[in-house]
């Protein structure tokens, strides 16, 4: 791929990858009359033989393998579910209890906060542009925490729980994406299927009740693992910045759902925090863009 080019196959896999998460409220809503704990531990355990078929059918296993065999490996890869499994679990709650708006601004708050992360845990430093982008998020959270009289929880938990799954993936002993998430979620596995199994011998599980319910339940494996497969072409085949660009679609899609869709309210006191965190990721990207740019020039100049 030349600098000026973009792989339209990768562009549209990514579109569909955030397409498919910024419109997954729409499916978890669907299943708000299952305690979330259920869904997670569905989530979980259709996920796992849906994982292994595609590293099956890639022929990975003996990448698998290696991975799984090096305890550092294994130690980031249950840190890295348990956090995901918390961000999972909040997001699922929070669309089907009436706070899409607020887990979106989670997903709106997580870039800024990664680039805090990497200052304070990786010791980066911050460029003037992202300084900006961090103040003007930190100032609208802090706007709304004062005029609502509390903190936006749901979105800084969305947010915290998914830079510092990032941050593990970044972890030089971290294993790659497909074999990583597969490690990651077989740690759950047991439990989650000792919760889905306990349920059914009990009686009360809602998994072989209804038919469409039972549908929802299987269902959210698939809903869980394509997006993460389309998101893993994509990011192989278009430029991180372009990425980085795309990221907002799945917030912004999540945020009109809660408005138009569900009827929830954004009052001037949310709306103002919203406009703050929207101006640091609008400085964040142009700064990245601009940056990307002056790579493609100069990699130009020198070839």
């Amino acid at each position: 791929m030349t600098g000026g080019s973009v792989d339209r196959r990768g562009f549209w896999l990514g579109v569909a990858a955030y397409g498919l998460w910024g419109l997954s409220p729409i499916y978890w809503n669907l299943l708000d009359h299952v305690p979330v704990m259920e869904v997670l531990a569905n989530r979980v355990t259709w996920s796992v033989p849906l994982l292994a078929v595609v590293v099956l059918a890639r022929n990975r296993w003996p990448l698998l393998v290696a991975q799984i065999t090096s305890p550092a490996t294994v130690v980031i890869a249950i840190g890295a579910a348990v956090v995901l499994a918390l961000n999972w679990g909040i997001f699922i709650w929070g669309v089907s209890t009436g706070h899409v708006v607020e887990a979106s601004l989670g997903y709106f708050i997580n870039p800024l906060l990664s680039v805090a992360l990497g200052v304070v845990v990786l010791r980066e430093r911050l460029s003037r542009g992202q300084t900006i982008a961090v103040g003007l998020a930190a100032i609208g959270v802090l706007y709304m925490t004062v005029r609502m009289g509390t903190a936006p929880w749901i979105s800084l938990v969305l947010a915290t729980s998914f830079a510092i799954y990032g941050l593990l993936k970044k972890h030089p002993k971290a294993a790659p994406a497909l074999e990583g998430l597969l490690v990651e979620i077989s740690s759950l596995f047991v439990p989650a299927l000792v919760w889905v199994g306990v349920g059914l011998a009990a009686g009360d599980g809602q998994l072989g009740g209804t038919f469409g319910t039972t549908t929802l339940l299987v269902g959210a494996g698939l809903i869980t693992v394509v997006p993460l497969l389309a998101f893993g072409e994509a990011a192989k085949r278009i430029p991180l910045s372009m990425i980085g660009l795309l990221q907002y679609l799945a917030p912004s899609l999540q945020f009109i759902l809660g408005v138009f869709v569900y009827g929830e309210v954004v009052g001037s006191d949310r709306l103002v925090g919203f406009v703050l965190v929207w101006l640091g990721l609008v400085v964040l990207s142009a700064e990245s863009l601009l940056r990307r740019r002056r790579e493609v020039s100069v990699a130009t100049a020198t070839s």
